[in-house]
């Protein structure tokens, strides 16, 4: 939970549960993830002291589209000049014939416009008979968004947007410079890892492969014959990503499912531990490779797994220089495993910024009681699907 204030965004609130009912990113038993959202929800409320009834929902990237489409528009105003809603129209043209029953629309990103054979970004206050468009389209799987929205509905909270991890980690962590050249992003996630391509700012391309952090807390519970709690602390408390500065004498005494006293050391786990994190790597250096063919200028690593000692060694050993791991810094959610919850409200917040309108969750009397938070006008109003035609514009 996030406000942004002075154009920075303050975090209000971090938290998380363990996931439960859902499998790589989607709903298998809808009622355990119910009750896994609900303590969410309930942890979260409690430290803003306020009922959360609307919220941006991030989904799995699996079988994301990215494509341009082109779309146009007759001005039937009297003096032709072109306004937000004749963007809005061109937007509306340009997706409504491209995007299909079975999906979703993510992201209506205008890359150009042309107005009387005038390239422009911003063609708001032109004059023109007719309005040409050229925009990026993002769409998802309807099924990617159905489990988890019907588990949000049964609830009582309303997605206000919905968006996916390439575009909350890009947001989380671009520049100016990034906006200028072609890179990819690696999410290294607990059950999946997704590799995303970024040309310009623009998403064009993203894969998501089925192994992340609890692919290394099976491993260990395997060899040591532990428990899955037991491997993932293993994981997170002694594990270092490459064996290099590892020490032989650091080490741990468990019991584990056959009742025997174990001794594991850091040097056997962090073995361990490197060799599948050198596969997935590598998997996802292959998977970058075959999502484009541009000259790549920056890679950037991010999510939870990203948080594990010495990780950067492998990277560098298996990257080089480019690859860099980013680290989320707000203050009140200082941990890697944050960087889609971060970035989600980043680039909400971008999407109406560029429609110059305000957002919050919380109705003005909510906001009173949260104290010092400016009235912002609440974009309730209207379905989902017209916030996201509304990218550019006023709806």
């Amino acid at each position: 939970v996030g406000e942004i204030f002075k154009k920075r965004l303050k975090v209000i609130a971090a938290v998380d549960v363990p996931s439960r009912g859902i499998k790589k990113g989607y709903v298998i038993n809808p009622e355990s993830a119910i009750e896994s959202i609900k303590e969410l929800f309930n942890k979260a409320e409690h430290i803003v002291g306020l009922k959360i009834k609307k919220v941006i929902v991030n989904v799995a990237a699996y079988d994301a589209d990215c494509f341009i489409q082109e779309g146009s528009t007759i001005i039937k105003s009297e003096d032709k000049m072109i306004d937000s809603m004749d963007v809005a129209v061109c937007m509306n043209n340009a997706t409504k014939e491209a995007i299909s029953p079975n999906l979703v629309l993510v992201s209506a990103i205008p890359t150009s416009f042309k107005v009387n054979n005038e390239i422009t970004t911003n063609p708001v206050g032109m004059i023109g008979d007719k309005l040409f468009g050229k925009f990026v389209i993002v769409t998802i799987p309807k099924k990617s968004i159905s489990g988890i929205g019907y588990c949000l509905q049964k609830i009582g909270v309303e997605v206000v947007d919905i968006c996916i991890t390439p575009l909350a980690d890009y947001y989380e962590f671009k520049d100016n410079t990034y906006n200028k050249e072609v890179g990819a992003l690696v999410n290294l996630g607990d059950a999946t890892t997704t590799i995303s391509i970024f040309n310009k700012g623009v998403l064009t391309a993203c894969e998501v492969l089925d192994i992340g952090g609890s692919s290394l807390d099976n491993d260990l519970a395997y060899v040591y014959k532990l428990t899955k709690a037991d491997a993932r602390m293993i994981k997170e408390k002694l594990a270092l990503a490459h064996d290099r500065m590892s020490k032989p004498n650091e080490s741990l005494i468990l019991t584990n499912k056959l009742g025997e006293s174990v001794k594991i050391n850091q040097y056997n786990v962090s073995e361990i531990v490197k060799s599948r994190l050198e596969e997935l790597l590598n998997l996802a250096k292959k998977q970058i490779n075959l999502l484009t063919k541009k000259e790549i200028s920056y890679i950037i690593f991010s999510g939870g797994l990203t948080e594990i000692k010495d990780l950067d060694l492998l990277i560098d050993e298996i990257y080089g220089p480019m690859a860099v791991i980013k680290d989320v810094s707000q203050i009140g959610a200082r941990d890697n495993k944050y960087s889609v919850a971060v970035g989600a409200i980043k680039y909400y917040n971008h999407k109406l910024k560029v429609k110059n309108k305000d957002f919050s969750i919380f109705n003005l009397d909510e906001q009173e009681e949260l104290g010092g938070i400016s009235r912002k006008s609440n974009m309730s109003e209207g379905n989902l699907l017209g916030k996201l035609f509304g990218y550019f514009f006023d709806n």
